[in-house]
């Protein structure tokens, strides 16, 4: 006769996702139908809430520098998903994390919206960047010098990926329709 274990159940915290400006604009790139039409699936499914959405300041100042109408459409589709706001303004930790990301040279020292989005998300406790800058952001490059940051700080490691990886679908054999 045995003994039956009994597995604890803990809940599953939902991973902290930090949005780059760039998924949020490819929710209208007609010049690139695919990944616009896998960023909207991607955005669907962040109203089912399923992740804690983080975004930044600088990533509403970017949007807001998109011409019309799409500057309108984007900043009206922020309002459909639920959105913690990262305020990089007058904070030292941000700034501090920023600076290390742009000493470890892994994207141009100009590109200082980029530093600080990784400040952001590092800073934030954010377990996944989601973005499709492939030139700065998702490469190898980058994932290897934010997982650098994060253990010289004693924090996290922080993942990158684009938002089809992100997407959960119930059945692993279920085609794009």
């Amino acid at each position: 006769m045995g003994l039956k274990r009994r597995r604890k159940k803990y809940p599953m915290r939902k991973k902290k996702i930090y949005l780059d400006t760039s998924v949020i604009s490819y929710l209208r790139q007609d010049d690139a139908p695919l990944q616009m039409k896998e960023t909207q699936q991607f955005w669907e499914f962040l109203k089912s809430g399923k992740y804690d959405v983080y975004i930044s300041n600088m990533t509403v100042i970017e949007l807001s520098n998109c011409a019309e109408p799409k500057r309108r459409e984007l900043l009206s589709l922020l309002e459909e998903i639920e959105y913690i706001h990262i305020n990089t303004e007058n904070n030292n930790e941000i700034v501090s994390l920023a600076e290390e990301v742009r000493n470890l040279g892994i994207f141009p020292a100009k590109k200082v919206f980029d530093h600080l989005h990784i400040a952001s998300a590092i800073y934030s406790g954010c377990n996944i960047i989601v973005s499709w800058n492939f030139e700065h952001m998702v490469n190898i490059k980058t994932i290897d010098g934010v997982r650098i940051i994060c253990l010289a700080n004693n924090i996290a490691p922080l993942d990158i990926y684009t938002p089809p990886v992100l997407l959960e679908r119930s059945d692993p054999n279920e085609s794009d329709k």
